[in-house]
């Protein structure tokens, strides 16, 4: 198997976030010649099983419990594994379209892309507080006088808002939608507000809220509750600074995707190596995980319909 590797980053710095991100391009999809050129691992092959995570939170933050997520799928599977962190979702979609990796943790949208281009499979997913389930939150600084988001819309003309990334499902999709829905929002070119910024992760977007260097953004809820409980730990105020305003309906949790043809067998060692996982480090960083479970594409069919109703599949 071919290495492919990126090691650009995400830096947890306000100046990481001193311009709006431009929209990513989704990536075109393959045709079958291409997409089977190289097939995805399987058992007792000798080659690297690569897995490729796109940082919901900074890099940084999540390098320990990738460092053990590698030890732990190393000695289950019997084979070496490398667990990378990508710098875009349009980097894993394009990867795991032409089998250049063999896992990958990818939002929603991101997945639903590659399902939609490839047939891409999801295969697990994690529970938090024994829920599969998260929303997007719009957030703002608890000293603002809105108490809703009708407040906030009132004031659009006024209001600076960060969304995390442009392919991210509740840091984008599901709270742009909404606006759109209300009238106030087509894009970041296109919107009524005073200014729209992708800020690139979801912890970004609290941080920059809690500064009130915005004056509110989107979010993902169990990431920001995980950074709410870690925050408390090192005695930090997150938790009082912030106060959401809006909640989406249920999200189905981030899945883990393969390629359409990895076959079964691997695909249910894969799975039971991640429902032994009990490791406080690496469920941390998957929004605060308890456990992980098993997920198929039947429960991303709300996201499918609300990525068709946005525009933001590519199909062929």
């Amino acid at each position: 198997m071919k290495k492919w590797i990126v090691t650009i980053g995400l830096t947890f710095a306000l100046s990481a976030c001193g311009g709006a991100d431009e929209p990513d391009e989704i990536v075109e999809s393959p045709t079958n010649d291409e997409a089977t050129e190289e097939a995805p691992a399987t058992e007792g092959d000798d080659s690297v099983f690569e897995i490729a995570v796109i940082p919901s939170q900074s890099m940084g933050e999540m390098q320990t419990g990738l460092d053990k997520l590698e030890e732990h799928l190393t000695e289950r599977l019997n084979r070496e594994v490398i667990v990378e962190q990508y710098p875009n979702y349009n980097a894993v979609v394009e990867a795991i379209n032409y089998n250049q990796i063999d896992l990958a943790f990818l939002g929603p949208l991101t997945y639903l892309i590659a399902h939609e281009q490839s047939g891409a499979q999801a295969i697990i997913t994690q529970e938090v507080d024994g829920s599969p389930y998260y929303f997007s939150y719009i957030i703002t600084h608890a000293d603002s006088d809105w108490e809703d988001l009708e407040d906030m819309i009132e004031d659009r003309a006024e209001v600076d808002f960060a969304f995390a990334s442009i392919s991210s499902t509740s840091g984008h999709l599901i709270p742009g939608l909404n606006l759109r829905q209300l009238g106030v929002y087509e894009s970041q070119d296109d919107h009524e507000f005073e200014q729209i910024q992708f800020a690139g992760s979801h912890d970004i977007v609290a941080t920059l809220v809690q500064e009130q260097t915005v004056d509110a953004g989107a979010v993902d809820s169990a990431i920001l509750e995980a950074l709410m409980k870690e925050d408390e730990k090192n005695g930090g105020t997150l938790r009082d600074d912030l106060k959401v305003i809006w909640q989406s309906d249920e999200l189905y949790q981030y899945p883990w995707v393969v390629p359409a043809e990895m076959n079964d067998e691997l695909i249910s060692q894969v799975q039971e190596a991640f429902y032994e996982i009990e490791d406080e480090d690496i469920l941390r960083i998957f929004g605060g995980a308890t456990k992980f479970v098993e997920a198929d594409d039947s429960q991303y069919a709300d996201v499918l319909e609300a990525a068709r109703e946005f525009d933001m599949l590519t199909l062929e």
